[in-house]
């Protein structure tokens, strides 16, 4: 892997992603979260993707997969979600629109060349930051919520 500069994203040491992964929006996720018919977990897994900006919480049950090493885990992720029985990845960021995106890019390439159907690759659309500002019924799901943080990021 190659050093990345400030003229060089850290992505450029990894291949772009083929494919773009769908979106789900935040309401459909609250809906998951609190629901039965989808448990986090068993069918879904919210996959956190940032590396150093978590402060201010992340959504509960979150795992923290950082978009800067995650090329390079793709198979060990694929293996253990696969073999969990996941059936819905669903990818954040900040805001889901650098990073949220080219992981689940990545994640979908590999269930294409592994000619899995069974599992989708999502982003979150507006990532965390649209979850925080989405009111007081999402901000109650994030782990570790601390409101300075968010509101320092809304000014």
């Amino acid at each position: 892997m190659a050093a990345t500069t400030e003229e060089t994203p850290w992505h450029a040491a990894f291949p772009a992603p083929k494919i773009t992964a769908a979106s789900i929006s935040r309401d459909d996720i609250l809906q998951w979260l609190q629901g039965q018919e989808h448990v986090a977990g068993r069918d879904f897994v919210l996959v956190d993707v940032r590396r150093t900006d978590f402060e201010g919480g992340t959504i509960k049950g979150s795992l923290n997969f950082p978009a800067h090493s995650f090329y390079l885990t793709v198979p060990t992720v694929y293996a253990v979600l696969s073999a969990a029985g996941i059936k819905d990845v669903v990818f954040y960021c900040g805001s889901s629109r650098g990073r949220g995106p080219r992981t689940a890019g990545w994640f979908a390439d590999y269930l294409e060349s592994q000619g899995n159907t069974s599992i989708r690759a999502l982003v979150l659309k507006g990532g965390i930051k649209g979850w925080v500002a989405a009111g007081d019924e999402y901000t109650a799901l994030v782990s570790g919520y601390e409101a300075s943080v968010w509101k320092s990021e809304q000014s």
